[in-house]
């Protein structure tokens, strides 16, 4: 292990941030093969005979949890200045008596007792799903939506996150680090194209279009320290997104890391490529901070993806907590 480990890190320090000549040329947004109109991109794949098929293949038994939980001081996007998760009560059993806010009188306060709370949060925290607008080219989204045009005080008219229909597709766990024979990937590491392909081997699984694809790199074994989470995550490569989208046509991709991608860029001209990428060129949504341990453990690598995220008008992402039930 502990050599496999240090292999690892040595190629890690040695991949090279070269973008090849396609990535390198020009790049803007993609333009929607199902129409102008079109706000929801790849999660067009989704149909009534694709929900019907991998419903239809169910096993039953057990369902797995892929989401984590909310909590003050949980790891969160910082670096931009985005506000951490916080909960606070609005009303408890004692201050309710003191208060009386319904005005019902001591005796009924005390008889019945009134617990409330309320939070706030960044959208992008937690198990949450990136809507298309998230990420953009040259002032434009997916499909050639702009921001001068589509984007309010409030909003975008456009695109946002109440535009996600409830997924249900068939998912595929791709456990890079156990395909590595390690717990987690080395920080900083940048998956690439042929990590993948060995993984889905090793798996003896194949992907197919429209499929949900969920990448392990075992990061969410540090979730409960955030800062530990936080610190230099090991992330997907420009060339192992093509291969999930272009090559393989997987509908929605994600990992159990924050932010996906691996830092720094590979291209001088995009802080983000892979986020670009993925939402303003393919239209593909991407899923976050998934919790993939017990699907790893158990070795679940086919399974019904259902998930509903929350429809908050005009967002950039939303909360989601999906589940995962093996198939057939």
């Amino acid at each position: 292990m502990k050599s496999a480990f240090s292999h690892l890190v040595i190629t890690a320090a040695l991949q090279l941030a070269v973008a090849s000549t396609a990535d390198a040329a020009p790049r803007s947004v993609g333009q929607s093969p199902w129409g102008a109109e079109d706000e929801i991109g790849r999660l067009n794949l989704i149909t009534e005979e694709s929900r019907s098929d991998v419903l239809s293949r169910v096993s039953g038994g057990s369902v797995y949890d892929l989401s984590v939980e909310y909590f003050i001081g949980m790891p969160s996007w910082q670096a931009a200045g985005d506000p951490h998760y916080r909960i606070w009560m609005t009303h408890t059993p004692d201050g309710t008596v003191v208060d009386d806010p319904l005005h019902v009188g001591t005796t009924m306060n005390e008889h019945v007792s009134y617990t409330g709370a309320a939070v706030s949060m960044y959208t992008h925290m937690g198990t949450h799903i990136d809507a298309l607008v998230h990420f953009g080219l040259n002032g434009e989204i997916w499909n050639g939506f702009s921001a001068e045009e589509h984007l309010g005080d409030r909003g975008w008219k456009v695109a946002g996150a109440e535009k996600i229909p409830p997924l249900v597709a068939r998912g595929v766990l791709i456990d890079v680090a156990a395909a590595k024979g390690l717990d987690m990937l080395p920080d900083g590491y940048r998956i690439t194209r042929k990590d993948l392909v060995a993984a889905l081997e090793w798996q003896d699984v194949s992907l197919r279009e429209g499929d949900v694809v969920l990448i392990r790199t075992g990061r969410m074994k540090r979730y409960a320290d955030a800062a530990a989470y936080m610190d230099n995550p090991p992330g997907i490569g420009l060339a192992a997104a093509r291969f999930l989208v272009e090559e393989s046509g997987a509908m929605v991709v994600g990992a159990d890391n924050l932010s996906f991608e691996s830092f720094p860029s590979e291209l001088e001209t995009d802080y983000v490529p892979v986020h670009t990428y993925l939402l303003a060129q393919q239209g593909a949504p991407i899923i976050e901070l998934a919790y993939l341990e017990d699907l790893s453990k158990d070795k679940v690598y086919e399974f019904a993806f259902i998930g509903g995220s929350l429809k908050l008008r005009g967002a950039d992402a939303a909360p989601i907590r999906p589940v995962a039930i093996p198939i057939r």
